[in-house]
């Protein structure tokens, strides 16, 4: 009875809907009732609607129907699966449960897919198990020990990346998971790439911005550029390319800075990178629940002053390396 009635209803949708694609233009928005309960409001996306189940009514901006063509067989039998224009991958680890739960609570509100990392939990590996990492080198640079937490987050980072390299995608968006998102990140991000093509990575959240120096304007009005002063501080949110990803895994695959320093510093890696001038996203109320570690842990890990001399002289180089890689980098 229940197989008779589906096919039935697939009869009524193959007779209503010729063209069952639907392409949302910016501003359109997309309603549907029932099992999925869905809303993508001003995300500027396509989405296929692909479950008849699912779907109820597909409206435009306007409030007009928007239908574009594809297959009436995948539109009344496939599952439902939603078009975003680049993959979203997020780090979170085991413990940060509530984190994961906000982003998504997130996910469900605004429409948009992502993939997990299960990151690195620093706090849970004993120091003498670490891999990859040359401490002395990092404290020669950084004036102190490594954190427990940032350990963490940098080899966290390199599976993020390493998984996006593993995928067929020309470039992704890497998000932290005290992030607040909204409808408008995903395009938003893809729009900084289309102002600034020779970017490999693109930072859209930051904490500093001193000596911004503007490149171009987003279509969505965001400015892309670079600072002359640095570090500038978070990855909480960055889009990066195939071949920016390859770059930077093999040049920052043994940890020497933490980082969100070391992702700066393009002039290293061989690497454009670029920044937007306002955060694309802002940070959740989870983000004072620190994973990486409190002030008084920075404090506890500094090395003597005369022991912090070389992070001191190879800072005062890096000053000048950034602004040379800022004025002659296109």
């Amino acid at each position: 009875m229940e197989a008779a009635s589906e096919r039935n209803s697939k009869m009524r949708l193959r007779r209503k809907i010729t063209n069952p694609c639907v392409k949302f233009d910016e501003g359109a928005r997309y309603t549907q009732w029932s099992h999925a309960k869905l809303s993508l409001t001003k995300t500027g996306l396509c989405a296929d609607a692909q479950s008849y189940k699912s779907w109820r009514r597909l409206i435009g901006a306007d409030g007009k129907q928007q239908v574009c063509s594809m297959s009436l067989t995948a539109f009344a039998e496939s599952p439902l699966v939603l078009m975003q224009p680049i993959p979203v991958y997020l780090i979170n680890i085991d413990r940060a449960a509530d984190r994961l739960a906000e982003i998504e609570r997130q996910s469900g509100e605004f429409g948009f897919r992502f993939e997990r990392i299960n990151g690195v939990d620093g706090a849970l590996v004993p120091r003498d198990q670490w891999i990859d990492v040359d401490h002395a080198r990092f404290e020669r640079r950084h004036g102190r020990t490594i954190l427990s937490g940032e350990y963490g987050c940098y080899r966290s980072h390199l599976a993020a990346l390493r998984k996006f390299l593993a995928s067929g995608d020309d470039m992704a968006l890497v998000i932290e998971d005290d992030v607040a998102l909204d409808a408008d990140f995903l395009t938003r991000a893809v729009a900084t790439k289309e102002a600034a093509p020779t970017a490999d990575l693109i930072k859209l959240v930051n904490h500093r911005w001193r000596g911004f120096r503007a490149t171009a304007n987003s279509r969505k009005g965001d400015v892309v550029g670079r600072c002359l002063f640095g570090p500038q501080g978070s990855t909480a949110c960055y889009l990066v390319t195939r071949k920016g990803a390859e770059k930077i895994v093999k040049a920052l695959a043994v940890m020497s800075l933490p980082w969100d320093v070391a992702i700066e510093r393009g002039w290293d890696m061989h690497a454009s990178i670029f920044t937007t001038n306002t955060n694309i996203v802002g940070f959740s109320r989870l983000q004072r629940s620190t994973m990486i570690g409190w002030r008084r842990d920075y404090r506890a890990a500094k090395a003597s002053p005369w022991r912090r001399i070389p992070a001191h002289l190879f800072r005062t180089l890096d000053f000048f390396r950034r602004i040379a890689y800022i004025l002659t980098t296109p």
